[in-house]
């Protein structure tokens, strides 16, 4: 659970706060929005693995909230927690016909919703709904989007992989790696809700294997500007010394050292503009051969 995003919908300063606090004390990564269109704002730069949602907002109430979250293909995965002053029964039906995955009325015991909290982003990493460093829909979510658009057109898939991260983790460790997991998914965020659509869908297939579903039409520019956009802002991740002499020496199963260079992008696109897919397994198998031409092919002008 450590690490794991929690996002806090409450208007209520202090309670806002005093959240905030507790679930840092738990290694908690914590973000705090007082107003509904923020939350949603939130989630699009950085998806949390929960939302706790307070109904009453001075904006949008959190019923809107959650519809919008429930109907965007970004972020209809990401597990909610109702907490509210409410305890109508017509409330919290209403709650869970959007899709909220559970309940509490204040006053409230943060003990309970500590294990409440833990109970649901267990069970969404445990189904396969989301991985456990990104927070982004993993394999049974990604394999029904994959269902979906084989049965569509006009829509074009991206296979990304990130270059010489096993090279970096094997010098910099694991806990760098997963930083650079998760600011690899942030700039994949960002770079689609720039060039894309709001029903484009991110996915992270494990380790540093991610997949954008997009269109044809702007798949092209989506897969140029996040190569670009991950090659100059990587570097931060590297020490001083490593950015100076432009590589890093990793060690070798024999003993030795070899260098490696800087971590980039590849991406494969595939789309049924141009090929024929049968099954889901094709779209996928494609898609990792396009990427690894990408990946062999020498680096633009």
């Amino acid at each position: 659970m450590s690490n794991a995003r929690l996002l806090v919908v409450e208007d209520d300063v202090d309670i806002a706060n005093m959240l905030k606090i507790y679930f840092t004390g738990l290694q908690f990564d914590v973000d705090v929005a007082n107003r509904g269109r923020d939350a949603l704002e939130k989630t699009k730069h950085v998806i949390p693995h929960l939302i706790v949602l307070d109904i009453m907002l001075p904006d949008i109430d959190g019923y809107e909230v959650c519809r919008n979250l429930r109907t965007s293909t970004r972020t209809s995965h990401i597990p909610v927690i109702f907490l509210t002053q409410k305890d109508e029964r017509s409330d919290k039906l209403q709650g869970l016909e959007l899709g909220a995955d559970d309940y509490i009325t204040k006053p409230f015991d943060i003990e309970e919703l500590k294990l409440r909290v833990q109970g649901a982003i267990r069970r969404s990493e445990r189904e396969s709904l989301t991985d456990p460093r990104s927070g982004l829909p993993a394999g049974r979510l990604i394999e029904e989007q994959l269902r979906r658009i084989i049965r569509e057109q006009e829509w074009a898939l991206l296979d990304i992989r990130i270059n010489n991260f096993e090279g970096f983790k094997d010098v910099y460790g694991f806990v760098a790696g997963d930083d650079v997991v998760r600011f690899a998914a942030m700039v994949i965020g960002e770079v689609v809700d720039e060039l894309g659509t709001t029903s484009d869908f991110i996915g992270h297939a494990g380790g540093d294997n991610f997949i954008i579903i997009t269109t044809n039409e702007y798949a092209p520019a989506i897969r140029k500007r996040l190569k670009e956009r991950f090659a100059a802002e990587v570097l931060s991740h590297y020490n001083f010394i490593d950015r100076q002499q432009g590589f890093i020496q990793a060690p070798t199963a024999d003993g030795g050292v070899e260098k490696v260079g800087f971590m980039t992008i590849a991406a494969g696109i595939v789309s049924p503009s141009v090929h024929s897919f049968a099954d889901i397994r094709e779209i996928t198998e494609l898609a990792a051969d396009a990427r690894r031409q990408d990946a062999a092919a020498p680096p633009a002008a």
